[in-house]
């Protein structure tokens, strides 16, 4: 699971941890560790300096002795988006179904990303409001240029221009789908490819965004990307933040100050 520098990730077990058999590799990784007085949670807080992609093996015992006898877990560093709590159930249970079971989930793990490759593949282009913020066609129900963004120093990349779009159904009161698109420019030495998008509203809700990208920003040159939600209604309380990540990197894009427009929908 994710985990961000200075966050900690909370393990909450169904079944008793052993005093004494927690692992972490490689070591020295965390500012701190511990496990709950009843052997029931495992707080577990990354360093500051903890870096995204940066893999740390979490192995713990059961003190029980059933099968499964451990369980082990991987802290993926991550710029923005830190698992706060984890959920751990365990049914002990026979050896050989163990391995039944095991087998199992790594044949649908292997299906899982055929799947995506394919689906991947067969998506050259955004659709839905995504496609329009993309092409800036005509007859978006309501689109803003963002022009009172707050962009913190930090940034990875610099901003050229920002507009948002939002599309209300006819009959409906919320809308349908919002999207923002941002013109970037990139003055590092590497290519930035966005991976992930998430938009947190005023109350701190956070939802995962659709993103797509025509191609990578190269290194000290421009490009564009379009996030969104579609699909479903949306309800949000602006003003908003958006967090931009690319993949196994520490260059993220935070904007802040993000509305959407309002409008209904003239077609269908």
């Amino acid at each position: 699971m994710c985990a961000s520098a200075d966050e900690t990730t909370t393990f909450v077990f169904d079944s008793r941890v052993a005093v004494g058999t927690v692992e972490f590799q490689p070591g020295g990784r965390l500012a701190d560790w511990a496990l709950g007085q009843d052997g029931l949670s495992l707080y577990a807080t990354p360093k500051g300096d903890y870096l995204p992609g940066e893999r740390v093996k979490v192995t713990v015992r059961f003190a029980d002795g059933a099968a499964p006898a451990s369980a082990s877990f991987w802290l993926v560093g991550h710029a923005a988006k830190g698992t706060r709590r984890v959920y751990v159930f365990r049914q002990p249970r026979p050896p050989d179904v163990c391995g039944k079971e095991r087998d199992e989930a790594q044949a649908e793990a292997r299906q899982c990303q055929e799947d995506k490759a394919r689906l991947l593949a067969e998506r050259q282009e955004p659709g839905g409001l995504m496609g329009v913020a993309w092409l800036e066609g005509a007859g978006v129900v309501g689109s803003d240029k963002l022009g009172l963004l707050t962009v913190p120093p930090a940034n990875a990349l610099i901003l050229k221009g920002a507009w948002s779009y939002s599309y209300t159904p006819t009959g409906e009161s919320r809308p349908a789908s919002v999207a923002v698109r941002l013109g970037l420019l990139n003055p590092g030495a590497e290519p930035w490819t966005l991976v992930g998008a998430a938009l947190v509203d005023s109350t701190g809700e956070q939802v995962e965004l659709a993103q797509w990208q025509e191609a990578p920003i190269p290194a000290n040159g421009a490009g564009a990307v379009v996030v969104g939600i579609e699909g479903k209604p949306v309800q949000l309380g602006c003003p908003c933040k958006l967090k931009l990540w690319e993949a196994g990197g520490p260059r993220t894009v935070t904007l802040e100050n993000v509305t959407f427009p309002e409008g209904k929908a003239k077609g269908p």
